[in-house]
């Protein structure tokens, strides 16, 4: 992993903690309701609210692990898929109850906490962790970007349908963006060091 991605993932984690310090200030709350007006009830983007269901998530990962050990018979690389997005579903959760952020006043509203968004975070998690995997079986840089491409635009939706039903603050969305980018480059970076330790 180069230079410019670890410093990303400091500068992603400094803006999740920059949004855990400030998301109960007025500035926040104005940027948090500018995106509630924009998005919500917009049911073409609340579709995409299912890709990022937990059950989703599980299912996708575990195929994907499978998928990872008949293709490569690479240990690391499996443990590499279940500990980025087990354990970054895990991280979420933990955030969450230090942070006890309650979610938008809605009748019927989960009872679940707000801050970051799961769906968001481990959306990121498991969709970029697939891009990185399915990366490894092409040589064509051009298709890698592609995958890379459409698990961003993915990982966009899965986020904005949250806003759009009314189950997240936009700062919410973010912040799960943030910290599931700083997870995954740090989980990306601890495969790579193990990696070249065992060829």
């Amino acid at each position: 992993m180069n230079k410019r991605l670890s410093f990303f993932a400091i500068a992603a984690f400094l803006i999740f903690c920059l949004f855990m310090l400030t998301y109960d200030t007025q500035f926040i709350a104005v940027v948090d309701q500018a995106a509630f007006d924009l998005l919500y009830g917009n049911e073409t983007i609340a579709i995409f609210q299912s890709l990022g269901a937990t059950k989703v998530i599980i299912a996708v990962t575990f195929v994907l692990a499978i998928f990872a050990w008949f293709r490569f018979r690479k240990i690391q690389l499996v443990l590499f898929i279940l500990v980025t997005v087990g354990l970054g579903y895990y991280l979420n959760q933990i955030v969450k109850q230090i942070i006890e952020r309650p979610r938008p006043e809605f009748l019927n509203q989960f009872t679940s906490f707000s801050f970051p968004s799961g769906h968001a975070m481990v959306g990121l998690l498991y969709l970029f962790t697939i891009a990185y995997v399915l990366g490894k079986t092409v040589s064509s840089i051009k298709v890698r970007s592609i995958l890379w491409i459409i698990a961003a635009i993915l990982i966009l939706f899965i986020g904005l349908s949250r806003i759009a039903e009314g189950h997240h603050y936009a700062s919410d969305i973010f912040a799960g963006w943030m910290l599931g980018c700083s997870w995954f480059t740090l989980c990306v970076k601890l495969y790579e060091i193990s990696f070249k330790r065992n060829t």
